[in-house]
């Protein structure tokens, strides 16, 4: 295809500028960049094989972020942000879950509401600041990952990647999955209950992207209204 082409001439092109462009070191670097985007693009795997979409993911990311942020800001236990952080992705995701699987609304028209209006809670939590001061730990696994070897968030793909694959091509729920993405109705009068399958998509897409924020706050050290702003696109693609 003509987007392979041009995956396979730009490596082409970058290894011959550089040397150390295919070592393990600058891959490593290279993933850790846009490490955050592939995680939600697993989760954004699942939502797209179900014929559905989820352009909030970026406003989630950003929002479990501030978050985070806010509740370390007012002095509240650490771990109770983070567990607060991903509670919020779980719950915006059902929140985009219910109008899409029981309303029936379409989950372009709902998550671009949710990419508008989660973005705006962000930017409430936080305003203008620049939320950092971390504990060093929570930096320290962002920063420069487990022992200083592979980042927690590079481990964390690699996991899901098997996760996603065992649920695609050896379990009955990924099966639904593709069913439903090929033809909600044939799923329906199969007997699967489509939705409670597009409810627990978008909630793990919800969760997924919360997760997401948690560890680029880690990884950058502070927090703003506007991070992971555009992100959805990068994800998406």
């Amino acid at each position: 295809s003509l987007l392979l082409f041009i995956l396979i001439v730009v490596l082409l092109i970058n290894v011959s500028l550089s040397p150390f462009y295919l070592g393990l070191n600058n891959q490593i670097n290279l993933f850790q960049l846009s490490i955050e985007k592939i995680i939600v693009a697993l989760a954004m795997t699942l939502i797209i094989i179900n014929a559905e979409i989820d352009l909030s993911v970026a406003s989630l990311m950003g929002l479990s972020a501030c978050v985070l942020a806010y509740l370390h800001n007012q002095g509240q236990p650490f771990w109770w942000a983070i567990t607060a952080s991903l509670l919020v992705g779980a719950a915006a995701g059902a929140f985009n879950g219910f109008w899409v699987a029981y309303v029936g609304l379409p989950s372009l028209v709902v998550t671009l509401a949710g990419l508008i209006g989660y973005r705006g809670v962000a930017r409430i939590l936080v305003e203008d600041a620049s939320i950092g001061n971390f504990p060093d730990w929570f930096d320290t696994v962002g920063q420069q990952g487990l022992a200083g070897a592979f980042p927690l968030s590079l481990l964390l793909f690699f996991a899901g990647i098997v996760v996603v694959w065992v649920l695609l091509q050896r379990s009955a729920y990924g099966r639904t999955i593709y069913v439903i993405g090929n033809s909600a109705d044939v799923a329906r009068y199969s007997g699967v209950n489509v939705r409670r399958v597009k409810m627990s998509l978008f909630i793990i897409s919800g969760t997924v992207a919360a997760l997401a924020g948690v560890l680029l706050a880690a990884r950058l050290g502070a927090v703003r209204g506007s991070t992971a702003l555009g992100f959805e696109l990068d994800i998406i693609t």
